[in-house]
């Protein structure tokens, strides 16, 4: 289960060398850019329509969700959220018109989610959300980049997301790989390689066999957090109180969610 302790505050440490840092804030105008580009606009919807049957009456607004506004509210909006899923109640929120319509000017998802690409570990799903809730980004074993960097400072600085999770899960074959490629010395295929060299650092060599792959997954999840909690514009966002980071695993044999310290 997600516990809900206030959000930590980073200990900020010294970068990778594979990981480059963040770039400063952004200027105003390309901030204002950046906004109507990604919180999506009228003028898409409106292109999208053209040669559409005129639309019909916007259906009644429906009575808003309360969203969390801090980390401590996104954890327990996400714990009871997972709950749900584990246990086949889920309620599938905001795919109502009434929330369609109210995001075709703007959003304001109260969590930011760093999982990966595995198809049985969907965050929309695993926490039962829905439209607008969480901005979500995915790479093979959470494998930081600057596209994915950049990804997620756009969550935290443009959109003021205040909680930002690394989500790994169980039976990670981005993991699996990379402890196998390090025990054989055989090298990966294209650029899957650029992912082990990334997880490599993680890797718990205290264990062996299955143990050892169960182990640098939780690993590389603290070792992801502690990259992002290393970058200067989130780690400052940490400091004064805006934005938590935490880790946090998710089991496919029980469908929970955990934290990882």
């Amino acid at each position: 289960m997600i516990s809900d302790p206030a959000p930590h505050r980073a200990v900020r440490q010294s970068r990778t060398a594979s990981v480059a840092p963040l770039s400063g804030a952004t200027p105003p105008a390309r901030r204002s850019l950046l906004r109507a580009a990604l919180t999506g606009t009228a003028v898409l919807g409106a292109g999208l329509a053209v040669g559409a049957a005129p639309a019909a009456a916007a259906p009644p607004t429906a009575p808003a969700r309360k969203r969390p506004t801090t980390a401590e509210e996104a954890l327990r909006e996400l714990a009871a959220g997972n709950r749900r899923w584990s246990t086949f109640r889920e309620r599938h929120p905001d795919e109502s018109p009434a929330v369609r319509q109210s995001l075709t000017t703007a959003q304001h998802p109260f969590a930011l989610l760093l999982g990966c690409i595995d198809s049985r570990v969907p965050p929309e799903l695993v926490f039962d959300q829905g439209l607008g809730d969480l901005m979500t980004v995915r790479s093979a074993g959470q494998v930081l980049d600057e596209a994915v960097l950049g990804s997620l400072a756009y969550g935290v600085l443009e959109l003021g997301i205040p909680l930002l999770m690394v989500l790994g899960h169980q039976s990670c074959g981005a993991v699996k790989a990379t402890v196998q490629a390090d025990e054989s010395g055989e090298e990966l295929p294209a650029h899957i390689q650029y992912l082990a060299d990334q997880i490599s650092p993680a890797i718990d060599r205290t264990k062996e066999g299955d143990a050892r792959i169960d182990a640098t997954i939780d690993a590389n999840i603290r070792l992801i957090r502690s990259r992002l909690a290393a970058e200067p514009d989130l780690a400052a966002k940490v400091d004064s109180g805006a934005l938590a980071i935490v880790g946090a695993r998710y089991e496919l044999t029980t469908q929970r969610v955990h934290r990882i310290g």
